[in-house]
């Protein structure tokens, strides 16, 4: 029997980003996790989900054998279209996004430090990708940035540092982040936990990240949430 490992699930932690996604917002999801957030909203809510190749009324994906081909998301994965749903010219789909006319963005991250800069593209090794991508015009013109990440590398370092090691996407541009460990606000005080997973401490999550955290008024110094 497998054991259910300490903190949220992907699935969970889509949860809750889409739990504060506001009715009527117009979102742009990253690849990864941020993906699972469709399948999330709240039943009777309005959310427009945007993807930057081409399609505004994105919904979850679709089920088995149903696959459209020519109906991806920027991933590259299968995806389906809400009545009403459009699709446009990818320059017209930047432009959206350069222009503010997005309200949301959630995408993961390799580093986010405590000052909100993001880093979410390359490592700076010899062999990385070789550009930024989408993702600098998205954290530059979208209004709200919601990142969504495991709390540590597969090999157990932090992913929300002091400052970040790793090329930048850009600057102090993360307002939320969402973890398998804790909810996060990016703060002019410091990075401020909001919410603890169950069975997690703040000690715990202080311990696994490399820059100071702040507990909030919901969350308990030492203990849990």
């Amino acid at each position: 029997m497998k054991t259910k490992t300490l903190g949220w699930s992907r699935e969970e932690m889509a949860s809750l980003v889409a739990a504060d996604i506001p009715d009527g917002a117009y979102v742009n999801l990253g690849i990864g996790i941020p993906e699972l957030v469709t399948q999330f909203v709240r039943p009777g809510s309005e959310v427009i989900f945007q993807t930057e190749n081409g399609l505004l009324g994105m919904g979850p994906s679709p089920c088995a054998g149903l696959e459209d081909a020519e109906l991806v998301n920027a991933g590259k994965k299968a995806v389906t279209a809400i009545p009403g749903a459009c699709y446009f010219h990818h320059a017209d789909s930047f432009a959206m996004i350069r222009g503010g006319h997005i309200d949301i963005c959630v995408l993961g991250a390799m580093q986010v430090s405590a000052e909100g800069d993001l880093a979410n593209w390359s490592t700076g090794e010899p062999d990385a990708i070789p550009a930024v991508g989408g993702a600098m015009d998205l954290v530059a013109g979208v209004k709200n940035i919601f990142v969504v990440t495991e709390h540590t590398t597969k090999t157990g370092e932090p992913k929300i540092v002091s400052k970040c090691t790793y090329p930048l996407t850009a600057k102090a541009v993360v307002d939320r982040i969402y973890t398998n460990l804790a909810t996060i606000e990016v703060t002019s005080r410091g990075l401020v936990v909001t919410q603890l997973a169950p069975g997690v401490s703040f000690d715990y999550v202080q311990d696994k990240t490399g820059a100071v955290l702040i507990p909030g008024p919901q969350v308990a110094a030492g203990g849990e949430s």
